[in-house]
Formats: structure tokens, C-alpha cells, sequence
């Protein structure tokens, strides 16, 4: 029996089975992403448009009927509590909906903070 499971080649891909409207906002999401962390390359993992950085994961996002979900929010940061709460919904995970503007500022200071992060977790290593 065929698995009903879609595979993914290409973010390209994922975003291009969405409506025009979202699609729309997907691509946004997906340039600030990659403005905020230039140095980032983009795959799919888990089915979801993925941005790594060094070998390590730095944000996911995926679209559902409602929302963008948005994976990697730096939880239990001082600085992003109050911004992220109204957004969250999980562990690390936060929703965007369509019926609201996208918050792609809080977007950047995530990608940036995330991108530090790595850095930091990176110098780690080589010493």
C-alpha cells in the first residue's frame, strides 16, 4: 500500500502546495528567516521547510489550515517572554495565524538570537 505521506525535494516545494495567500506569507517568513541568518542553508526536515546553521538546526516552520507554526523560540528567555506569549504553544513552538499580522520583527530577533546560540555552542567546540 502507498503511503498518503507527501516527500518534500525543496522548500520551493512545500510553500508551492500552499493557497496563493499564504504562500505569499510563507515566502515572506522565509526571507526574513534567511535575512536574519544569511550563513543558514535551507532543507527539509521532518517534512518542514528547515534552516541549519553549521550542521545544527536553528528554526522550522510548517503551515497548517489556520497558522504558520514556528519551531525553535528560545523558551524561558527573559528577554522574549512577554513577546512570545502571546504566540505560544508549546514547547519551543509558536503559532502565527493568518487572521493576524505576521510578527516578522519578533521573527528576526528569534533567527538572530538563534544564530548567536550557535555561534556561541560552535566556539565550544573548537577549543
Amino acid at each position: 500500500m502507498k503511503s498518503k505521506k507527501v516527500g518534500f525535494n525543496s522548500i520551493d516545494e512545500y510553500i508551492a502546495t500552499f493557497p496563493k495567500d499564504v504562500q505569499k506569507i510563507m515566502k515572506q517568513l522565509r526571507g526574513t528567516i534567511k535575512a536574519a541568518a544569511p550563513e543558514a542553508e535551507e532543507k527539509i526536515s521532518y517534512q518542514m521547510p528547515t534552516f541549519t546553521l553549521n550542521g545544527k538546526y536553528l528554526v522550522y516552520f510548517s503551515g497548517f489550515k489556520n497558522h504558520i507554526g514556528f519551531y525553535g523560540a528560545p523558551r524561558g528567555n527573559a528577554d522574549f517572554k512577554e513577546d512570545l506569549s502571546v504566540f505560544e504553544s508549546g514547547q519551543g513552538t509558536l503559532k502565527f495565524p493568518f487572521d493576524k499580522p505576521m510578527p516578522f520583527d519578533l521573527i528576526t530577533k528569534i533567527v538572530k538570537f538563534r544564530v548567536a546560540e550557535n555561534l556561541k555552542s560552535t566556539d565550544k567546540k573548537k577549543y
